[in-house]
């Protein structure tokens, strides 16, 4: 148990203007998928964060006229009155527990498409919008001006109404209008509104002064502001304009919620930034400016961390995004002085790609976010075992570590075999890879705690054939044994035509390179998966002297990492590191001394010097001993996380602890979950 006491500064009360939240922890506003159009689920999700010791539970942006439309992007809607009551699941939820709720209205602006409203969209002057399609915004005149105060005042109240107690003015990450006429390349207005820096922050200023006449004397005025766009002197910099900023606006926010822009940088990945506390440099002189108390991010997870950023005087809340979502009882934890069980965000942004892909949250470390009122988990609770007593996984990956952890918990005696000599799988082998090092927090969490367990055995080397198995005399068996990469080129992009592969060329798998085989000379890396691994593995080949190229069927690197808000700097990585990218080109055949590619579009034919391949395409999924089990009489037989389907390292955590609350549930039961849903109301609307 850790020392509480030391803690204590963390749990004292602070006053937000008309408010006082319990204590510094400060879960600021991010999206999850649910908002207005599953109204329950954010409700019960925020609601989880309030109970697990969240003094101030924020949620997401929050619309506040049809111009501002997000569609089909699943935010919070606060349009008009009829929105007023799904926000009050929110607030009540979050009341329960004693937490202040607070809404993130937001006006986007350029970053708005208005496809649902097919409203004109409004921006600081007349430009395209920020997403790739055939719309230009148009420049706000000052009857728009006038009619947007109007319409964020109105939101405001509303606010009030649903019980808020803090109500954003929203200026960062580079999606808010308030943010975008600050901006000098955006804003080119010759108007009262535009030119001097005191011009362009003027809309903002109103905002906070409406808002603040409105709402004031019982909802605290929040002010969120992105104060560098870590573009150097090309954009706003927090020593420079991003001061001048707090300067002029110092005493009009109750709360200054502090970040730096935009979104790809406020919510950067482990990879490209593994320090806790990464943008304390860009926020430590805000206190120095203004009185008022200052929340700050950072992907802070550790309590020594936090304590230190409050005797520093750089924050008087601490704020989380990211941490919040893999442990939503930090809080908690910390009071009660179990440090050692909080689940550590890992920093793979797979919540944010929930987002951008328009789904319900996820999260790697914490597969219960968002199930909350569907599936009805908590991320600390489980029901207790049923009739069954004994049971055994049969590897510890993502999926096996999650099942024993949860079987555990429950209360049954868990027997866990691996035949490595380390347990962890694919996220031990993986974080031994250039920047993914936190990808081992996946297996320490679970390891720490299944060896707490008397009700748990362990057993590494001990690779299990079906005789075995039936030996143990363990009737319930889950089997995650997952998947090996292919090692003949086949996947998305090749499977009408595979690759012809000369049986004297070198070939790679990424399995091969996780378990420490080192091509060398010029090696291909052939990239059919789109996510995260080749571009990783390349990056390793250079670290060891190899000349890489990388082919991919995709128009650019890593694709699916533009979910993950990280695409940009994986390509940019590897141009920096030498790496020869080959776009658009499908592998059609290896030799000993070349790899042959062919065009997506034409067809035509290349050839790339090369003395070695790995093979980055599709995994095949290891059931050998599921197979031989059949029919061997076993009550439980089942295979989860990569065994039954590769996936995210994220769906093998979320199919390991389905399994285990699923154990001794009625079939049908367990089936039900997944039909549990929000319907819409059919009712005719009222004229």
């Amino acid at each position: 148990m850790a020392d509480v006491q030391r803690y204590a500064p963390l749990f004292e009360p602070i006053r937000l203007g008309p408010v006082t939240a319990k204590n510094r922890f400060y879960q600021v506003p991010y999206c999850t998928g649910l908002g207005q159009v599953r109204p329950r689920a954010e409700a019960a999700l925020r609601g989880m964060k309030a109970e697990g010791g969240w003094g101030v539970v924020s949620t997401q942006e929050t619309e506040i006229h049809p111009t501002s439309d997000l569609a089909p992007f699943t935010e919070g809607r606060l349009w008009d009155a009829r929105d007023i009551p799904a926000l009050r699941l929110m607030t009540d939820a979050v009341h329960e527990h004693g937490a202040l709720a607070a809404v993130q209205l937001v006006h986007n602006g350029r970053h708005a498409t208005n496809l649902l409203s097919r409203a004109p969209v409004l921006a600081p002057s007349d430009m395209a919008i920020s997403a790739c399609q055939l719309k230009q915004g148009r420049v706000l005149d000052k009857a728009d001006i006038r009619a947007l105060r109007c319409w964020h005042r109105d939101a405001a109240l509303r606010a009030k109404e649903a019980g808020f107690d803090i109500i954003y003015v929203y200026a960062g990450h580079g999606m808010t209008l308030a943010q975008q006429f600050m901006l000098p390349h955006l804003n080119t207005r010759g108007d009262e509104y535009g030119g001097s820096l005191e011009n362009r922050v003027r809309l903002t200023r109103e905002l906070l002064e409406d808002t603040r006449d409105a709402v004031g004397d019982t909802c605290a005025v929040a002010f969120r502001f992105g104060i560098d766009e870590m573009l150097g002197p090309d954009g706003m910099q927090a020593a420079e304009d991003g001061r001048a900023v707090v300067e002029l606006l110092a005493d009009l926010p109750d709360i200054w919620d502090v970040n730096v822009s935009d979104w790809a940088n406020e919510s950067v990945t482990t990879r490209f930034q593994p320090q806790d506390g990464f943008q304390n440099d860009y926020l430590s002189y805000v206190k120095q400016v203004t009185d008022k108390p200052v929340v700050g991010v950072g992907r802070l997870t550790s309590p020594d961390v936090m304590l230190s950023m409050l005797r520093k005087g750089i924050v008087d809340l601490i704020g989380a995004a990211r941490p919040s979502i893999a442990d939503p009882f930090i809080p908690r934890k910390i009071k009660e002085g179990r440090i050692d069980e909080i689940r550590e965000c890992i920093g793979c942004n797979i919540c944010a790609a929930s987002d951008v892909l328009d789904i319900p949250i996820r999260c790697t470390q914490n597969p219960t976010i968002g199930e909350e009122w569907r599936r009805g988990w908590h991320p600390e609770y489980i029901a207790p075992r049923g009739q069954v007593k004994q049971t055994l996984v049969v590897g510890s990956g993502p999926a096996g570590l999650e099942c024993a952890m949860q079987l555990a918990r429950r209360g049954y005696e868990v027997t866990l075999a691996e035949g490595a000599m380390d347990f962890g799988g694919r996220v031990l082998r993986e974080s031994h890879l250039p920047g993914l090092a936190a990808w081992g927090r996946v297996a320490d969490y679970r390891l720490n705690d299944l060896c707490q367990r008397a009700n748990v055995q362990m057993f590494a080397e001990s690779t299990l054939d079906a005789d075995q198995v039936i030996e143990l005399g363990i009737d319930h068996v889950f089997l995650a044994t997952g998947a090996a990469w292919r090692a003949d080129g086949v996947g998305r992009d090749t499977r009408r035509s595979p690759p012809e592969i000369d049986p004297s060329a070198f070939i790679y798998t990424p399995d091969d390179i996780m378990a420490g085989s080192e091509p060398e000379g010029w090696v291909v890396v052939y990239d059919d998966d789109h996510i995260y691994l080749a571009s990783v593995i390349a990056e390793k080949l250079v670290h060891l002297g190899c000349e890489v190229v990388f082919v991919t069927p995709d128009s650019t690197v890593s694709s699916f990492s533009a979910y993950t808000l990280e695409q940009r700097r994986i390509q940019t990585r590897l141009i920096e590191l030498g790496v020869d990218i080959c776009c658009n080109q499908t592998l059609s055949r290896i030799a000993p001394d070349c790899v042959t590619t062919a065009c997506v579009y034409s067809g035509r034919v290349s050839q790339i010097e090369s003395t070695a391949t790995v093979l980055v395409t599709e995994r095949q999924r290891n059931t050998t001993l599921f197979d031989q089990l059949q029919g061997r009489g076993l009550k439980t037989l089942e295979l989860i996380g990569d065994a039954a389907a590769p996936d995210l390292i994220a769906d093998a955590v979320f199919d390991g602890h389905r399994a285990a609350r699923d154990f001794e549930r009625l079939k049908d039961a367990a089936e039900q979950d997944g039909f549990r849903r929000e319907i819409t109301d059919l009712r005719e609307e009222a004229s």
